[in-house]
């Protein structure tokens, strides 16, 4: 005994202590992933709307960018500047 805490006693709490440790980390391994998807998904829809004004915008002068996953996830990823990179690729590819 030190101090009038037992042996039993400081297993007990190692042991809750070690649980804890698993159930963090079990956690984490389970909830970034998920994080990780819905910001995909969440940059895809943006990607698709920022396609959607471009093309209702660029319709009036014969402009038109493809919609497709790769269009959608490289606005959803760069914004901007990845909507001002596809309009680049289309104009040089015309």
């Amino acid at each position: 005994m030190l101090g009038g805490v037992t042996i039993d006693t400081i297993n007990i709490v190692l042991a809750a202590l070690f649980l804890l440790v698993i159930i963090y980390i079990g956690a984490q391994v389970i909830l970034k992933p998920i994080k990780l998807i819905s910001k995909v998904i969440i940059n895809s829809v943006i990607g698709l709307v920022l396609l959607m004004l471009v093309n209702y915008g660029a319709a009036r002068f014969g402009f038109v960018l493809p919609v497709n996953i790769i269009t959608i996830l490289v606005a959803g990823f760069l914004g901007i500047p990845g909507i001002l990179l596809l309009i680049c690729f289309q104009l040089l590819l015309k």
